[in-house]
């Protein structure tokens, strides 16, 4: 990447607090789920807090399985269009289960109430949801998840699996957009 890209993104979250807070919801999330339960993270954001996650919550004693759910809003623009499109199948590990739905963010509201309603019509008996970042004023549709990694301002976000048209997922911290 050039020079002048790195320079745009300001670092919020560096790797090691990311990585402490990780441990922390695992904690969280062993404590209160039952000990069989399906984990669906929404792709393609979710995809390194959920690897770093699962770790996690072996390290707590769980011992999820593991689905993802392709979904997207955003495109490639820095504005959601206002509608969640699923691409691909549904995950079919969910009937009959508790369901921890793991996104990156919670903005709007949309994405995490959309999925998390249609994994109900697909059978999951619970769902509990968690994010990595929340950004509670940007709020649309009233869904808070259960559980949170950091709350942040209204800013635009990348790195850590979190992209601007397809770019900046393999940084290794959460970063803010110039």
């Amino acid at each position: 990447m050039a020079t002048e890209d790195r320079q745009r993104v300001t670092p919020l979250f560096e790797a090691a607090q990311i990585a402490e807070r990780v441990e922390e919801l695992a904690r969280a999330i062993a404590a209160e789920l039952p000990a069989d339960f399906a984990l669906v993270g929404l792709l393609k954001g979710s995809f390194m807090f959920v690897a770093d996650l699962v770790r996690a919550l072996d390290r707590a004693g769980c011992r999820p399985s593991v689905e993802f759910m392709h979904v997207s809003s955003y495109g490639l623009g820095k504005e959601s269009s206002g509608t969640v499109q699923v691409l691909g199948e549904l995950p079919e590990s969910v009937r009959g289960r508790p369901v921890l739905l793991v996104d990156d963010i919670q903005d709007t509201g949309r994405t995490l109430s959309f999925t998390r309603d249609l994994l109900l019509e697909h059978g999951a008996t619970r769902i509990w949801t968690c994010t990595l970042l929340d950004k509670p004023s940007r709020r649309q549709i009233d869904i808070e998840p259960d559980f949170v990694g950091f709350v942040i301002p209204d800013v635009f976000v990348v790195g850590y699996g979190i992209d601007y048209a397809e770019r900046y997922r393999h940084l290794p911290y959460i970063g803010k957009v110039e």
